[in-house]
């Protein structure tokens, strides 16, 4: 009998909310913090090791090691620092996509299709929603809000404002590259030419808009159930299946 063994897995798990930027945290953490932290490690061990060599008489050269020393703590402790902001940022944004996953999970309820962290070229799509209703590419965005006040994110034509602050069409161009981008998926796998409904979601934000008619949504997650309950019908049963087969697919491919 043979001893070879193989995992009794056939197909790799789906992703789960927030997968990449998990990936992205843990890359940060086990590449550059380790050498921020390695360095002042060593340059502190070799200058102990010139300290007691002079004190002990031996030949020494502990000022070379000292000013070394001196220069690659400070460097170290402010690349750290820089290192802590991002991933508190990464932490933000992962945080952000785990909340409207449990959000869209509750969707499945209703009989509909949600997917995760589906990767493309250099990019990745937070979550995907299949239904009778049509296909949705969500992306979510989690900003950090003012302590006092009521900021608000607005809407306009393809501009977003944020608290007052205008990020311009960046994240409208994103999301709709994004559904192209799956549409195209999509046709190539099955065929079909059906259209995948933008959507941008902001965690913890009021949103207001006026421009929700057009090509993209941009909301509160917690509306996102009624915007896709209130939309015709556009898919059948088959087609649905059809569709959450062909990105189920893709997904493990990658």
């Amino acid at each position: 009998m043979s001893n070879t063994k193989k995992s009794p897995l056939t197909d790799k798990p789906l992703r789960y909310p927030g997968q990449s930027l998990d990936e992205s945290i843990n890359k940060i953490l086990d590449d550059d913090v380790l050498e921020y932290i390695l360095m002042p490690t060593i340059c502190i061990m070799l200058t102990l090791l010139e300290w007691w060599r002079w004190y002990n008489d031996s030949p020494y050269t502990p000022y070379l090691w000292t000013l070394l020393t001196l220069v690659i703590i400070p460097f170290s402790i402010f690349k750290i620092y820089k290192i802590k902001k991002k991933i508190k940022q990464l932490r933000l944004g992962r945080d952000g996509e785990r909340v409207v996953g449990q959000y869209l999970e509750l969707l499945r309820e209703q009989g509909y299709r949600v997917f995760h962290d589906i990767v493309g070229n250099d990019f990745n799509i937070d979550h995907v929603v299949i239904s009778e209703k049509g296909v949705y590419v969500i992306e979510t965005k989690t900003y950090s809000k003012p302590s006092e006040g009521k900021p608000v994110i607005r809407h306009q034509s393809d501009q977003i404002i944020i608290d007052g602050f205008n990020t311009g069409e960046k994240i409208i161009t994103q999301v709709k590259a994004a559904s192209n981008w799956l549409n195209n998926v999509i046709k190539e796998s099955t065929g079909k030419n059906i259209s995948v409904k933008p959507v941008v979601v902001f965690p913890g934000w009021f949103v207001e808009t006026k421009s929700n008619t057009k090509d993209v949504w941009v909301i509160n997650p917690k509306g996102l159930p009624a915007f896709i309950n209130n939309a015709p019908t556009t898919l059948t049963k088959d087609e649905m299946m059809m569709v959450s087969y062909h990105i189920s697919r893709y997904i493990r491919s990658v």
